[in-house]
């Protein structure tokens, strides 16, 4: 088992965890994505309260009391990270956080810590650049490699939390592995036929996607992350994508369409509705049903 935090305080822990089970360990995750992945590795040991939907924006939430009663409640808080959260998280921490979920402590998980960073910025962010996370993207779900790396980390919070059913934890994450990495083999070979193709997108959410799949975004419908569409953008998006061969406008489910469906109304070029996370399709209730979704539906893009 790796661990993520250092050695000699994974031994305290250890020493001052209780032995004992839990009844069940509550899990406090920000997106779906880490409910889904909590309830695959935790099994019937954990409650999750999943803080966020699909058809809502994380960027954009309120810390309301609904959240800082489970908040209240929460063993692990298990979250993006990269300052997606900043705008409610901090606050559902300072205001009913218990000691053992607090950054730094092994009831802080944050999955962009364990994973490959997209779009690290050299330079100091300003408001002027929109909504940018100088540290890095922090959409990371949309690599199924990234899953299979957070997953392994979200094993061993668990069991420093829950000795006793650290066999059973170790288990569940043997058999997600052997599972998803079958997965990941036949995606790929779906995501070849993909490969190189120009599509334009609403916000930087795709970019750890269409860097797994070797998509090329050559605009976005923002003018600066964050920023809505404008007409001035759009038009010169217009003028700049003439002659260019583009498969898909990609849209998530809590973006406005209404930019995007201009754009393809004079382009030709048409939207993908992508689930993004889980519960953002019909079709993509679950993590691989996420993928699969997301494949099938760019496979129907012809280049």
């Amino acid at each position: 088992m790796r661990y993520s935090i250092p050695l000699i305080t994974v031994l305290g822990l250890l020493c001052a965890a209780p032995t004992s089970a839990f009844a069940k360990v509550n899990v406090f995750a920000c997106e779906p994505e880490w409910a889904a992945l909590s309830k695959e590795i935790g099994g019937d040991l954990v409650n999750v309260y999943t803080a966020t939907k699909a058809h809502q924006d994380v960027h954009h939430m309120r810390a309301k009391p609904s959240l800082l009663a489970a908040m209240r409640k929460a063993d692990l808080v298990f979250c993006s990270g990269a300052s997606l959260e900043s705008g409610w998280l901090p606050i559902l921490l300072q205001k009913a956080g218990g000691p053992d979920v607090q950054q730094n402590t092994m009831g802080w998980l944050m999955a962009f810590d364990f994973v490959r960073k997209l779009e690290v910025m050299d330079e100091p962010a300003d408001r002027s650049m929109g909504h940018v996370h100088p540290e890095g993207n922090p959409h990371v779900h949309l690599n199924p490699h990234n899953i299979l790396e957070i997953a392994d980390f979200l094993t061993e919070r668990l069991f420093l939390i829950d000795q006793s059913n650290g066999a059973t934890y170790e288990a569940n994450l043997s058999a997600f592995t052997h599972r998803w990495k079958k997965a990941i083999v036949a995606w790929e070979e779906k995501g070849a036929k993909i490969k190189g193709s120009n599509i334009v997108v609403y916000h930087k959410s795709w970019a750890y996607l269409t860097d797994w799949l070797g998509l090329n975004i050559i605009a976005s419908l923002e003018p600066k992350p964050g920023l809505p569409p404008t007409t001035a953008h759009l038009e010169s998006l217009l003028q700049s994508l003439k002659g260019k061969k583009v498969q898909a406008i990609l849209v998530a489910p809590f973006e406005n369409d209404k930019a995007a469906l201009w754009l393809s109304k004079r382009t030709n070029i048409p939207v993908l509705h992508l689930p993004y996370t889980i519960g953002g399709r019909d079709n993509a209730q679950t993590l691989e049903q996420l993928f699969e979704e997301t494949l099938s539906m760019l496979s129907q893009v012809s280049q």
